[in-house]
C-alpha cells in the first residue's frame, strides 16, 4: 500500500507555518494550516479546534474566494486545518487567511453556528478559544517567509 503524501512529511522538524500540502488536477491545492508543532505535547483540545472550524469555515465561505473553496477542517492530530482550495493562487489564498483569522480575533458576539439547530455538539463552542487560536496562528502568519509555502527538509 502507498503511503500518503502527509505520511511523507518529516512532522518532526514541522513548525507551526502555512504550506502546501498537495497539489491536484493542476489547481486544486490542499493547504496544511500547521497552529501547532506536531509531537511536542501541546495540542489543541476539541473545543478550540471545533471553534476555530466553525469561525474559519465561515469567514471563508464569504470571503473573495467563497466560491472556490472546497474543504475548510481540523487535522486529527490536533496540531492544524487543511483547506482545500481550487483555482486560486497560492499568495491570494495566503492574505485571506491572514485575513480570515484576524476576522476571528477580532469578532464580536459568540461563535457561529452555536445552537442545536445548527451544530450537533453546540455546548462545545467557546469564541474565546477560538481567539485565543486564531491570535497564536497569526503571529505565526504575520512573521512569515517561506512564500514558496513549501516544507522544512
Amino acid at each position: 500500500m502507498e503511503r500518503i503524501k502527509s505520511f511523507t512529511i518529516n512532522h518532526n522538524i514541522l513548525t507551526p507555518g502555512f504550506y502546501i500540502s498537495r497539489v491536484d488536477d493542476g489547481d486544486i491545492i490542499t493547504y496544511d494550516l500547521r497552529t501547532r508543532k506536531p509531537n511536542a505535547g501541546d495540542y489543541m483540545d476539541n473545543a478550540t479546534m471545533h471553534s476555530v472550524e466553525h469561525m474559519i469555515a465561515t469567514y471563508i465561505r464569504n470571503s473573495e474566494i467563497a466560491d472556490h473553496v472546497i474543504y475548510f477542517g481540523p487535522m486529527g492530530c490536533q496540531t492544524g486545518f487543511y483547506l482545500v482550495v481550487k483555482g486560486v493562487d497560492s499568495k491570494k489564498v495566503f492574505e485571506i487567511t491572514k485575513q480570515v483569522f484576524k476576522q476571528t480575533v477580532d469578532h464580536e458576539g459568540d461563535v457561529f453556528g452555536k445552537s442545536a439547530i445548527e451544530c450537533g455538539h453546540y455546548e462545545n463552542l467557546d469564541i474565546a478559544l477560538a481567539k485565543k487560536e486564531c491570535q497564536r496562528y497569526l503571529d505565526v502568519l504575520n512573521s512569515w517567509t517561506n512564500m514558496e509555502f513549501t516544507y522544512p527538509s
